[in-house]
């Protein structure tokens, strides 16, 4: 097997849930610094992201 996924295959839910959330996160931070999307496009997404995930304490 990967290593990446062993080592995805080893975390718990919630942190498998902590990780897919920062990824799309990254995906955000580079729409915005590609000026792919705005700011206000990046805080709403962001948002709704972190309240759909309930990720309200994870940057």
């Amino acid at each position: 097997m990967e290593e990446k996924q062993i080592q995805w295959e080893m975390l718990s839910p919630e942190e498998k849930k902590k990780q897919l959330f920062l990824n799309q996160k990254q995906f955000l931070d580079t729409f915005l610094e590609k000026h792919a999307i705005s700011q206000a496009q990046y805080d709403k997404s962001l948002g709704d992201l972190r309240e759909k995930m309930g990720m309200h304490g994870v940057n």
